[in-house]
């Protein structure tokens, strides 16, 4: 059997990797677009439901923890996101919302993936990032949807102004429902709606969130018109779930995908068959017995190995497959950039061995393949000999990194490319993670999730790693500016079938990528 995305998309395999410095809140003399200062230096944006006072940065100032939708609790839990109520006075936006619920902990190399704050159910804040300096011009606006396979992460844990003050766009990242909160599916839900719909919460989320950017982002100095929605693992996946979602139709003007497009995603009817079943481990015959249940009683029988929680394919929200869906030219017809890391497999690998306790070995590495892809696995071995890799693990890699993104993705950017302008990248710093200095046996090279932090400003490494991040937050910035990704002198980005391929050592376009991931082999039918 095939390994499922969400395996790959685990905790460890995210890697989420933030810019870390947080806004500066001394000195400072500008105010964004729209912006005030207050009595108390802060500078004060007035939305449609009240206004709301940020934090004053040198560079940039940041709005954190603003509501966007009403706390999903008691009655409204497993319901559509609805409207937040409007608030007297002016609302402290000097600190972030509640990251959303997941397990309080979820320490990794890079950080607690939850950001600050305490998991709950009352989690539906974004936070919004803009560059300290005036402008007479509304600015373009870049929404972050975070990843973490569905199931943990915030949207406070990347700090967008670097981004927003190099770039001169508006930032916004956010939360959206994850794990059995965000995506369960159940036959009692399904009565309750009027389209029989049930799951895809957090999906629902992420656009309501993009309503609230439509219509308040103005009084930030941002752009409506203007909106590229880009994301990382499930967030990228999320990406490209809207692009395909008739109900995202008209939120955003560019989409940039990193590692997550083409996930293959359950049926609502196997969806609901699993949630019902999930549903007596609590006991509960109902939806009213399920939201009587504490939040953390939820949170533990979620946790469940055998529990999957991601979006599902009901026919409205999610009409199709998104390969499907773009095969038929079923999405919306905007510029896309998408792409993946030379490496992406190598930190699922080094999850499941080097940081385990225990190394893959020469002898262990046809038992690891054949016991995830079954029928499957003598033509992967006889691709992937032992000969044409330095490590097993690093053999092992590259089948995670071919089968489960690099191939997914060629083959999504393709289907865009009959109908839309079409880009493609492959992220290959081989040195991206020696940072971290990660107690493993064989290089990481350019793992899952180790591009975030070029693009959002946060590389502090050799002076070709700088000046690669540079060019990435110039072609990313420009992308959400125009639709088309250029970077002062960084070389030129030509459209699919050329592949942007990000390397410290030189950018290059390249048209080999297909062949190099052994793609004819995984975008074959299974027999």
């Amino acid at each position: 059997m095939a390994l499922s995305g969400a395996l790959l998309l685990s905790v460890v395999a995210t890697a989420l990797v933030p810019a870390t410095a947080t806004a500066d809140t001394t000195g400072g003399t500008g105010a964004a677009a729209g912006a005030t200062a207050t009595a108390s230096g802060g500078p004060t944006v007035t939305t449609r439901y009240g206004q709301v006072e940020g934090k004053r940065g040198e560079t940039a100032h940041s709005y954190l923890g603003i509501p966007y939708a009403a706390p999903p609790v008691g009655t409204r839990r497993w319901k559509p996101p609805s409207p937040p109520e409007r608030w007297p006075g002016v609302r402290d936006a000097t600190a972030p919302g509640n990251p959303c619920m997941q397990s309080a902990d979820q320490s990794t190399p890079w950080g607690n993936l939850a950001g600050p704050g305490t998991p709950s159910e009352d989690c539906l804040y974004l936070n919004v990032h803009t560059p300290a300096e005036r402008s007479l011009r509304k600015r373009p606006v870049m929404v972050w949807i975070h990843g973490g396979g569905f199931t943990v992460g915030s949207g406070t844990f990347y700090d967008g102004s670097e981004l927003a003050a190099r770039g001169d766009v508006v930032n916004v990242t956010l939360n959206y429902r994850l794990g059995a909160f965000g995506y369960l599916a159940h036959p009692g839900l399904a009565e309750e709606s009027a389209r029989g719909l049930s799951g895809n919460y957090g999906l629902l989320d992420q656009q309501a969130a993009l309503r609230w950017v439509r219509d308040n982002i103005a009084a930030f100095g941002g752009d409506p018109d203007e909106v590229t929605v880009f994301g990382e693992s499930a967030g990228g996946g999320s990406v490209c779930q809207n692009l395909v979602s008739p109900r995202a139709a008209g939120l955003f003007d560019r989409a940039v995908a990193q590692s997550g497009c083409g996930f293959p995603l359950p049926t609502q009817e196997s969806q609901q068959n699993s949630g019902a079943a999930w549903a007596k481990s609590l006991d509960c015959a109902d939806v009213a017995c399920l939201r009587g249940r504490p939040a953390d009683q939820v949170l533990t029988a979620s946790l469940r190995p055998n529990a999957r929680w991601v979006p599902n394919v009901d026919g409205e929200v999610l009409p199709l497959q998104v390969p499907d869906a773009l095969e038929q030219g079923r999405f919306h017809r905007v510029p896309v950039l998408q792409g993946t890391t030379a490496d992406e497999g190598r930190l699922t690998v080094a999850g499941s061995y080097d940081l385990a306790g225990r190394q893959l070995t020469a002898e262990g590495y046809p038992p690891a393949v054949r016991a995830i892809y079954g029928d499957r696995a003598e033509a992967i071995l006889a691709r992937y000999p032992l000969s044409d890799h330095g490590s097993p693990a690093e053999a092992l890699g590259a089948v995670f990194t071919d089968s489960q993104f690099a191939c997914l993705q060629s083959r999504t950017a393709e289907l865009m490319a009959e109908h839309t302008r079409s880009y493609q990248y492959e992220f290959a710093d081989p040195h991206a993670m020696d940072h971290l200095n990660l107690p493993v046996s064989f290089p990481l090279g350019a793992p899952h999730g180790s591009e975030i932090r070029y693009v959002f400003g946060g590389v502090e490494g050799t002076p070709a790693q700088n000046a690669l991040a540079d060019a990435m937050l110039g072609y990313w910035t420009n992308f959400a500016k125009t639709g088309v990704p250029y970077a002062g002198d960084a070389p030129r980005w030509h459209l699919f079938p050329k592949v942007q391929t990000l390397a410290p050592e030189g950018i290059t376009g390249s048209t080999t990528f297909p062949r190099d991931h052994q793609c004819d082999l995984w975008n074959e039918p299974a027999s």
